[in-house]
């Protein structure tokens, strides 16, 4: 496991491939390429600035949150495999769809509606997205007490376009108002590997260098029609860190039966804490306290089973149920190494099938019904240690024509579930299970 930074800790990456137009946010505006990748000519751009003060409240976020908080828990089981190591990130994987589903119309939109459970008008849910994104941002804006850094939260938009595609100006807007978005006209007919290149180096750019080649060689063709990427960063300190003298050796009991050797640390202090009959839950908080990482510890004999009935709107509750105690907290280190998750199919099987057809209808992005989603493929990293979280996570999205006790413990040594959320809102950032800290 690499040790944190003060430079970088937290990142996250969504990557979406689709023939229609994107936004570019914390990319190069002015579409230039460099080392000959690629010539993106212009930006398309609409001629509205994004919305600094969205129509949306407090409650109309939580709606949102709590919807993808749902879609969480129904890809968290629809992926499966409770022996496995699991980590993704639901925001960075709505957020794509979200801007995929702008220029959805028909069945394609409802499917897509009820599978990422939105719950507001299709205006308000764009609204709602533009305003938790700017609440993220305001994590960094402030001091501790002690001096230990914020955490650090954005994200990065940007649409690679196919030269000669032209998009509506409706849709153009809605990314332009609500994701800061513009989108860089692009050759992928005569140029695919160029493309790749550049998109690869803009990726790099918003990831602190941490996602180096996010699309392989063969992703792109000639039939790209358009390339969505989504990047989200997060770097955060634990308000109250491990002490690394106190980490020892223990053994971590595998659902298998076995068990192996992991690094055990542990603190004594007062967290958020609830348990149930089957679960114990404790909220780790980052610096400022406003995110946190939230360890759900299902009792022994009784992790499947929690998996399975474990719903969104029971997450939500068993986070809103935490309260002060005193905690003895015993937390591995471990680190996921990057891994690949295909999730067209995952997506279909949860009901959006239409979209992954030559029956989908994007109509909203360019006014034609050529366009569809070839495949969603999803990319993960996670680092824990004494002193806070590293997480990567990058989606592919590609798009072709249509052919208690006074003292409480908490002993992670089994199979736990953990997620990243900002309090307030209460959106879940990542979401994972760690089945053995060794894999």
């Amino acid at each position: 496991m690499r040790s944190l930074s003060l430079c970088r800790l937290i990142l996250s990456i969504c990557l979406t491939l689709l023939p229609v137009l994107w936004i570019a946010g914390c990319g190069d505006d002015d579409g230039s390429a460099s080392d000959g990748d690629v010539e993106t000519v212009e930006v398309a751009r609409s001629s509205l600035a994004r919305d600094l003060s969205p129509d949306a409240g407090l409650s109309e976020v939580k709606t949102l949150a709590a919807g993808n908080t749902d879609f969480a828990m129904d890809l968290f089981q629809e992926l499966g495999n409770p022996d496995r190591n699991l980590f993704f990130s639901p925001y960075s994987i709505s957020l794509a769809l979200t801007m995929a589903y702008a220029g959805a119309e028909g069945g394609t939109g409802s499917e897509m509606a009820d599978v990422l459970h939105y719950r507001l008008p299709e205006d308000a849910l764009h609204a709602a997205f533009n305003r938790l994104d700017l609440i993220l941002e305001d994590r960094q804006i402030g001091s501790t007490a002690d001096s230990t850094p914020l955490p650090v939260l954005y994200t990065a938009n940007a649409l690679w376009v196919r030269k000669g595609r032209r998009f509506l100006p409706e849709y153009l807007d809605t990314l332009a108002l609500h994701y800061g978005a513009g989108v860089h006209l692009t050759d992928f007919e005569s140029s695919p590997e160029a493309a790749r290149g550049a998109i690869n180096r803009w990726v790099s750019d918003n990831t602190e260098g941490l996602i180096q080649e996010l699309l392989g060689s063969g992703t792109l063709s000639s039939l790209t029609r358009l390339v969505l990427t989504n990047a989200i960063y997060f770097q955060g300190y634990w308000h109250l860190p491990f002490d690394p003298e106190s980490t020892r050796d223990a053994p971590f009991f595998l659902s298998s039966g076995g068990q192996t050797k992991v690094r055990l640390m542990t603190r004594k202090e007062t967290y958020g804490y609830t348990e149930g009959t089957d679960y114990q839950a404790v909220e780790l908080p980052f610096a400022g306290e406003a995110l946190s990482m939230v360890v759900l510890l299902p009792a022994p004999g009784r992790q499947l089973s929690f998996e399975q009935e474990l719903t969104g709107g029971q997450l939500t509750d068993i986070c809103e149920a935490l309260t002060p105690q005193l905690v003895r907290v015993y937390l591995p280190r471990f680190a996921m190494e990057p891994q690949a998750i295909r999730l067209d199919d995952a997506l279909a099987r949860m009901g959006m099938g239409t979209a992954f057809t030559e029956a989908a209808d994007f109509s909203g992005m360019d006014g034609a019904e050529d366009l569809f989603i070839s495949n969603v493929t999803h990319k993960t990293f996670v680092s824990v240690d004494e002193y806070g979280v590293e997480a990567g996570a990058a989606t592919g999205v590609v798009v072709g024509p249509t052919s208690g006790n006074p003292l409480s413990t908490v002993r992670a040594d089994r199979s736990f579930l953990f997620l990243i959320r900002d309090k307030e809102t209460r959106a879940v950032l990542f979401m994972g299970r760690m089945a053995d800290p060794n894999d």
